[in-house]
């Protein structure tokens, strides 16, 4: 028994220190402190003021409070649950289940989360679903809230507790693409507004057809009522929607009296001191707000108390110096001004200061900022002198501007012939790189017409970017092609680089390019012409990849880059993309660079670019300039996109009179056409090694224009020694004379020729 005794007293020890230790953490613990830091000035003195991180301002009280710390009104009860960390506040009692989260005394609002109704299928179907939320008497803030209902097969609808209305809207989609992120416009998701006087409600979400259609992306559908933009719709929220609550604003005010009935009775009016009284817009009863110029809680006696408007300088309207005074502020100016003090832009009219005054204040003011001005300026275009001058440098070097030099000083003096420009000197050559001075533009970069001081005609190129491990490769480059003496190249006269990009200069050339005179129908190249193009541009290129210092792979053939003067002589440009070759190699790996429709395709499939790529290449120009069509068009039909395929699908089918330009079939040279035609089906092989050397090309045109130029029949050297005689003729035909007319005849002319005259017709 005694022992009895003492376990019991033990027992009821360690409930009572329990309890103090409970106290003890409530009373010194965080949310104790949390409590103290409250705005006292927002309830009653002795009350309690927060439950977790919610402030509860007056008239809004805790259950376990004394009754003076609310008003007698359960809508204002705030039951706080301390089972939690933190306490969760909820509406009146928490069997309601639902959570306050924010009370707010200046916009009368209350923020509480509200639970979401859902009704789920599967391929049995499923029952209708309603949910009611029952509100305290507060009524849905119209104006913060949005009936939002989602789901392919929705319909949902919103009831008001005393069945004064209802609406709704409804949602549907057939498929999870038709369904936009943010979009609630009825396919996937939609929204209504909420009409006032709304209080408990109905939430009741049908379906159509049981989501039998959309199960697979959308089994349940939903609807609640939130607070505009604390939702937005996402496609993934059809499978499955990842919260349970939601925020609503509810609207609250003081009993159902209007302020006028209200204030007939002042023991139970409770708008106080420097306050206003205004009848809601949204349920029944009165609002209490404080005065402007006042801050607080309208509810508590002296509870609005006088804002601080100079204190901060948002909320003054003051120039210069601010005055405080109860419910608002004075603004005044200091000694030699005059004016109201306040800002102008408005009705103020500032501190205007005194003549005398104002005359001192301008002229220290003025010559205080002409002294900065020109201080600030002096530094200012030095720095940026040296710092242009340090950006020249570096980029000299950076685009191998030393290495030039050294180049340069190694060679015979008689081969310095390029020029090493200044930037100063092309800005003023081109007027800036002004707009109108652009004469072309490229994959690499933009041409502009410039006139230099000796009144030089050039064309500047302006390239987009460099490949800084290229550097000594474009200096070579940039060495060789300064050397080349070939009246059918575009002359390099020298280069810049002393920009982020090197910039070259050429010599301008003034009648357009190729691709112009063939693709303008009003400009008609004559056949006499287009060979005589073709030639000379076969010649640059078997000049380039044969008998150049160092072998040269231009690797953008292309009529655009084929330029023509005045006489229609043809000048071959754009060495941007070009290659130098090694003599002891005869490809090179590459990243491919070239233009659509001239591009070889071996190289586009290996990287390796080789002499034949340009050969390629200029098989497409030769095919352009006898068809007139440019080598790739998407206007033209699908088999007929690609000149080349087309072409040789032509030659092919023994329909090359078909395609080939209106001009040339009205001149009658259709068996050197032929032959063109022929060489540039060779030309166009797939496999590199099958496609003639440059070379070869260009005796081959040469001997074309020389044929043209002097028919065999008419170029006869009579020699009766070394004759043979054709049947039912006098002539004789000095073979030789015919094989060595002109430097430009191939085997293919003898092959022509020997046997009509070994056969003897």
């Amino acid at each position: 028994m005694h022992m009895k005794r003492v376990e019991g007293r033990t027992m009821a020890i360690h409930k009572l220190l329990l309890k103090v230790a409970l106290l003890g953490a409530f009373l010194f613990g965080p949310y104790h402190n949390h409590v103290a830091q409250a705005d006292d000035s927002l309830t009653k003195p002795g009350c309690r003021s927060s439950c977790g991180n919610l402030l509860i301002p007056y008239p809004f009280g805790l259950t376990d409070s004394d009754s003076h710390c609310r008003i007698n009104s359960s809508s204002f009860i705030v039951d706080c649950d301390y089972s939690t960390s933190p306490p969760v506040p909820y509406m009146w009692n928490r069997s309601s289940n639902i959570k306050i989260l924010h009370i707010s005394v200046e916009d009368h609002e209350q923020r509480i989360s509200a639970p979401i109704a859902r009704n789920c299928y599967n391929s049995c179907g499923c029952n209708d679903f309603s949910s009611w939320l029952r509100l305290a008497k507060f009524p849905l803030s119209s104006t913060k809230n949005k009936f939002t209902a989602i789901g392919c097969d929705t319909s949902a609808s919103f009831r008001d507790r005393h069945e004064k209305f209802s609406f709704g809207c409804m949602s549907s989609c057939s498929s999870v693409l038709d369904v936009s992120n943010g979009s609630c416009t009825g396919i996937g998701c939609c929204e209504t507004s909420i009409p006032r006087n709304s209080f408990s409600y109905n939430i009741s979400i049908t379906s159509f057809s049981n989501h039998s259609d959309v199960l697979d992306f959308n089994p349940c559908s939903y609807a609640f009522v939130a607070e505009i933009g604390s939702y937005n719709f996402s496609v993934g929220d059809l499978r499955q929607l990842k919260f349970n609550d939601h925020p609503l604003v509810l609207d609250w005010a003081i009993g159902n009296q209007t302020c006028e009935e209200a204030k007939k009775n002042s023991m139970s009016y409770m708008c106080t001191n420097n306050t206003i009284c205004t009848d809601t817009e949204n349920g029944s009863g009165y609002k209490c707000t404080c005065l402007e110029g006042y801050r607080g809680n309208p509810y508590l006696p002296n509870g609005c108390h006088d804002i601080d408007e100079c204190a901060d300088p948002e909320m003054n309207q003051c120039e210069k110096i601010c005055h405080n005074v109860i419910g608002n502020y004075t603004c005044s100016c200091p000694k030699g001004y005059h004016g109201d003090g306040k800002k102008g832009g408005g009705d103020g009219q500032g501190c205007i200061a005194n003549p005398s005054h104002l005359m001192k204040i301008l002229v220290g003011v003025a010559v205080g900022i002409i002294v900065l001005l020109f201080s600030i300026g002096f530094l200012y275009f030095g720095y940026k002198k040296r710092k242009l001058i340090k950006f020249k440098e570096h980029y000299f070097k950076q685009n191998g501007g030393l290495l030039l030099q050294e180049q340069l000083h190694e060679c015979d003096r008689t081969t310095k012939v390029v020029k090493l420009f200044s930037a100063e000197e092309l800005e003023k050559a081109t007027d800036n790189y002004d707009k109108s001075r652009i004469i072309g533009r490229g994959g690499y970069g933009t041409v502009y017409k410039g006139l230099l001081p000796n009144n030089t005609v050039v064309a500047i190129k302006k390239s987009r970017l460099v490949d800084q491990s290229q550097i000594e490769q474009f200096i070579n480059e940039v060495i060789v092609l300064s050397q080349i003496n070939n009246r059918n190249v575009v002359k390099l006269l020298g280069c810049c680089l002393e920009t982020e990009v090197p910039l070259l200069v050429y010599e301008f050339v003034n009648n357009g390019t190729l691709f112009d005179h063939i693709h303008n129908k009003s400009l008609k190249l004559s056949w006499e012409t287009r060979l005589r193009i073709a030639s000379e541009t076969a010649g640059v290129l078997s000049y380039l990849h044969s008998t150049a210092f160092t072998p040269i792979i231009h690797r953008d053939v292309k009529s655009a880059n084929i330029l023509l003067d005045a006489n229609y002589t043809t000048k071959v440009s754009d060495f941007g993309a070009s290659r130098l070759v090694p003599l002891d190699q005869t490809q090179l790996s590459t990243m491919v660079q070239g233009t659509l429709g001239y591009l070889d395709p071996e190289y586009f499939q290996t990287s390796q670019l080789t002499e034949k790529s340009d050969v390629y290449s200029f098989g497409v120009v030769l095919a352009e300039l006898l068809t007139g069509k440019k080598a790739l068009s998407f206007d033209r039909p699908e088999e007929q996109c690609c000149l080349a395929t087309y072409f040789l699908s032509s030659l092919k089918n023994d329909k090359l009179f078909q395609i080939v330009d209106e001009v040339i079939a009205n001149e009658e040279n259709n068996e050197q056409v032929k032959e063109v035609a022929n060489l540039s089906e060779r030309c166009l092989k797939i496999e590199g090694k099958e496609r003639p050397t440059m070379k070869e090309v260009a005796m081959e045109l040469e001997g074309l224009r020389a044929m043209a130029k002097h028919p065999w029949v008419s170029g006869i050297n009579v020699n009766p020694e070394e004759t043979v005689h054709l049947p039912g003729e006098k002539t004789d035909v000095h073979i030789d004379s015919i094989v060595t007319t002109g430097t430009g005849y191939t085997e293919n002319m003898k092959n022509h020729v020997m046997p009509l005259v070994s056969s003897g017709r």
